[in-house]
């Protein structure tokens, strides 16, 4: 009992299968190279931003800072000055 023609496979489905397969093949390699690329991207960019505070310091801390060595400076100040009336 032969099979009906739509169940065989002739030469040019086979040709047909194979090229669609090779794009297949070819498009996850490239979208595979893009989620590669992106994720090494992603994970340097998370790196600087680690490294951020250790270079930066943020504009409140800066002033607080600013503010505590003007405090320190103005006391010393006044200690000079009590000194030199004495």
């Amino acid at each position: 009992m032969a099979l009906p023609k739509r169940f065989l496979i002739t030469e040019c489905d086979v040709d047909t299968q194979v090229l669609i397969n090779v794009a297949f093949a070819c498009a996850g390699g490239l979208g595979g190279w893009v989620l590669n690329t992106l994720s090494r991207s992603i994970i340097r960019i998370e790196d600087r931003i680690a490294e951020m505070p250790m270079m930066y310091v943020a504009k409140d801390d800066y002033r607080r800072d600013i503010d505590d060595i003007k405090a320190m400076l103005s006391k010393i100040f006044d200690r000079l000055e009590n000194k030199v009336d004495k």
